[in-house]
């Protein structure tokens, strides 16, 4: 199977120049965590909760005046809609990425593939497990709580 066979084919996106809030408040309207941000049909990246909750907050960033573009994940990790789904879920998997947009050949946004997506695709369950794994798995030892 193909990511053009799961993927979300409408894909809700968001200009570099809105605020965070506006990020924010499209992401809590359309219970989603990621919107592509693009100008006409490029991809210039992506804006998740993520970057939101923790790049501002982490700067001190005002989400009201701070635009979309300072705190983006430029160089968004992609699929093709024509890879097949094992495929996708790696590289999700080597990314630590919960959602993957979608390219056609022409390279334009055509859907977006997010890990349930692919979990609920896969015969591979076993892949599926350690695809949710790696994601979840926290990049930095999280130091334990004294007592």
């Amino acid at each position: 199977m193909k990511l053009s066979e799961i993927m979300t084919p409408e894909v809700v996106t968001i200009e570099p120049e809105a605020t965070l809030q506006q990020a924010a408040q499209m992401m809590a309207a359309l219970d989603i965590g990621m919107l592509p941000v693009m100008v006409d049909d490029d991809l210039l990246g992506v804006i998740t909760d993520r970057d939101i909750a923790v790049r501002s907050a982490a700067r001190g960033l005002d989400p009201k005046r701070t635009q979309v573009r300072s705190v983006m994940t430029e160089a968004a990790i992609c699929g093709s809609e024509m890879q097949e789904i094992a495929q996708g879920a790696r590289q999700m998997m080597t990314h630590r990425i919960r959602r993957l947009p979608v390219l056609d050949l022409h390279q334009r946004l055509v859907g977006i593939v997010s890990l349930g997506d692919v979990a609920k695709a896969l015969d591979d369950k076993c892949l599926a497990g350690e695809a949710l794994s790696a994601i979840s798995e926290s990049a930095v030892p999280v130091p334990s709580a004294r007592k």
